[in-house]
């Protein structure tokens, strides 16, 4: 069963309710589905599945139906006379017990949406329409100003609360960027005012500093009370695999934070020498700027899950809490680029941490198959995670002193030297070996990566050979080198 189903079949055995809609849709779409949609975007997003009866039981969506279905739902969303504003909705489909299922993944939207016209909100008994409820709409109004957690504001919390000496070091290194850049002639205050870090309780009339203030800028101490299980834990694991080979765990304001995320990738990451045009850039750099900025800017900060960047073989996991838009790998050429915390956002790009929306990203699909050799992979969910390949040298040489104290050994061909994945893999090749066993003595887990990065080469070099060269897949296949 693939994750999708098996997703569904959770969401069938909880039942209908606040952030659940089942819907039969035999062979056309319920009328009020898009009553659901509004309502999900307007409260606190959802997942509607088609084809399940209100008891849970699977009736399944005709399957000559299914594509007139998802092109009549998603030409939906667009018009503006079913609902204003349009939205963006992820749509899957699966198959539960021989029946095709369609799950939508609606999010929760920062704005108010309409249906014909109409607002629908969502309480446990389904959609209601409150339109004609003043005081109904005014909250949902005021609860959509306050969708990001960032802009939460602590009224207790002033500038004494702050590191004074950082909004001193923002204000010098936006005039850096932009000498006449309208921080430098405001004070502390104002500067925070100008950056929406100070702001007024609508409810209250109190001033205070908000989240996304406390962040950038608040005292560790300041930090941890707000957000107590605030951190980015940085870990390096390509020998001991049960622990760890160094770490750091930063628990500290989102900019110096991001100088210690960037300080580790240097310290264990190569930067190989690259040209774009005439122009040498690092790869390294570049790339892991935004993986930084998008830990720090685009977490969800009420989500517990602690942010972690791990450095493994041949690949780099960084992963973050999230309010997800969707679920599953995301496609970057046609995913829709969301500011899960704009306020941060903006006062990233200000002192040059951070691009505009989306060109961060386009850079680093740009650079990262020349870096490690293969795109990056994004997965959404409660948790975003970002997977990058990266290319391996270190420890390749004490590797090599180990299997070869003088030089390389002869048996590694003249035309594969130099390529440190092969010269790696063959010190590893002592006798006949299954794939599992050599890259248990790599420490490598990843299959695909080793087979197209190190075993493809350096077999089709002949530097090794297979012991079944007529069963290549055959599952008691073993590798040796060629004599």
């Amino acid at each position: 069963m693939g994750e999708l189903e098996q997703r569904i079949h959770k969401i069938i055995s909880l039942g209908e309710g606040i952030t659940t809609e089942f819907k039969t849709c035999g062979t056309q779409l319920n009328k009020n589905i898009y009553e659901t949609v509004c309502a999900f975007l307007n409260r606190d997003g959802g997942t509607i599945l088609l084809g399940v009866k209100d008891d849970g039981g699977i009736s399944g969506i005709e399957p000559s139906s299914v594509e007139n279905m998802q092109k009549d739902f998603v030409s939906a969303l667009i018009n503006p006379t079913k609902l204003s504003p349009a939205a963006y909705v992820a749509i899957e489909r699966g198959e539960i017990e021989g029946k095709i299922v369609l799950s939508i993944q609606v999010p929760s939207s920062g704005q108010v949406h309409r249906c014909n016209g109409r607002i629908f909100d969502r309480n446990q008994d389904g959609d209601f329409d409150i339109t004609d409820h003043t005081r109904l709409v005014a909250e949902l109004y005021r609860r959509k100003e306050s969708t990001y957690t960032e802009n939460k504001i602590y009224p207790e919390v002033g500038l004494s609360d702050l590191r004074l000496d950082l909004v001193a070091r923002c204000r010098k290194v936006s005039g850096l960027i932009k000498p006449d850049h309208p921080w430098q002639d405001l004070d502390d205050l104002e500067l925070l005012k100008s950056a929406q870090l100070y702001a007024v309780d609508q409810e209250t009339g109190r001033w205070g500093v908000t989240l996304a203030g406390i962040l950038l800028l608040g005292k560790d101490e300041t930090i941890l009370a707000a957000v107590p299980r605030h951190r980015t834990d940085l870990i390096l694991r390509k020998f001991d695999l049960d622990r760890y080979d160094d770490r750091d765990l930063v628990r500290t304001n989102l900019i110096e934070s991001y100088e210690r995320i960037m300080a580790f990738i240097k310290k264990h990451l190569p930067d190989p020498f690259f040209l774009d045009g005439i122009l040498r850039i690092s790869l390294r750099d570049t790339i892991f700027r935004e993986i930084a900025s998008n830990l720090l800017i685009h977490r969800e900060y009420r989500n517990a899950f602690s942010a972690r960047l791990i450095i493994e073989n041949g690949q780099v996991q960084a992963e973050n809490g999230c309010i997800p838009h969707g679920y599953g790998e995301l496609d970057p050429t046609c995913a829709t680029p969301l500011s899960k915390n704009p306020v941060i956002a903006a006062f990233f790009r200000e002192i040059g941490l951070a691009d505009e929306l989306g060109s961060g990203m386009r850079k680093l699909m740009k650079y990262a198959k020349y870096y490690g050799g293969s795109n990056p992979k994004f997965f959404e969910g409660d948790v975003f995670k970002i997977v990058v390949t990266v290319p391996e040298f270190r420890d390749i040489v004490s590797e090599r002193r180990a299997y070869a104290p003088e030089n390389l050994p002869e048996y590694i061909p003249t035309q594969l030297k130099g390529n440190p994945r092969v010269e790696r893999l063959l010190l590893h090749m002592q006798g006949e070996l299954s794939q599992s066993q050599i890259m248990k003595s790599m420490r490598l887990r990843d299959r695909k990566n080793f087979a197209k990065l190190y075993l493809n080469p350096a077999l089709q070099a002949g530097a090794i050979e297979r012991t079944q060269p007529d069963s290549p897949t055959s599952p008691t296949q073993r590798y040796r080198r060629r004599s």
